[in-house]
């Protein structure tokens, strides 16, 4: 069977596009491919992370509340402690709920949206 779809982006919605992309450009040491008032992109590996802006926006509550999680992006790491420490210090917030912290932990970035950090990633899988 021959694929003639890939997954080609992950978009998020938020208030401020180049805002939250900035800050997962940090995060994630991806590149700015694009940015505008209304959208940004990073590039990185093999997939976009874009960010686009929508109007009146609601952050998601999590883990429950009235407004669903839209997106929950899941980082890998193999030192939880240091990876927290350095995405807590580019401008995320540590979650109240953390169901397992040794392994992972939730955290919420500028934008209201939660994603984790795991070391539950298979070696391999990422460097």
């Amino acid at each position: 069977m021959t694929t003639t779809a890939r997954l080609g982006a992950i978009s998020i919605d938020c208030s401020d596009p180049v805002t939250l992309a900035r800050f997962y450009q940090q995060v994630l040491d991806l590149r700015m491919m694009f940015e505008s008032p209304d959208m940004a992109a990073l590039q990185g590996a093999s997939v976009l992370l874009t960010f686009q802006r929508v109007a009146d926006h609601q952050p998601p509550q999590w883990p429950e509340g009235g407004v669903p999680k839209q997106l929950h992006l899941e980082l890998a790491a193999s030192d939880l402690d240091a990876e927290e420490a350095r995405i807590l210090g580019l401008g995320a917030t540590k979650a109240a709920t953390q169901p397992n912290p040794s392994g992972w932990r939730v955290l919420i970035d500028p934008a209201g949206h939660p994603f984790c950090i795991t070391n539950m990633i298979p070696e391999g899988t990422y460097s």
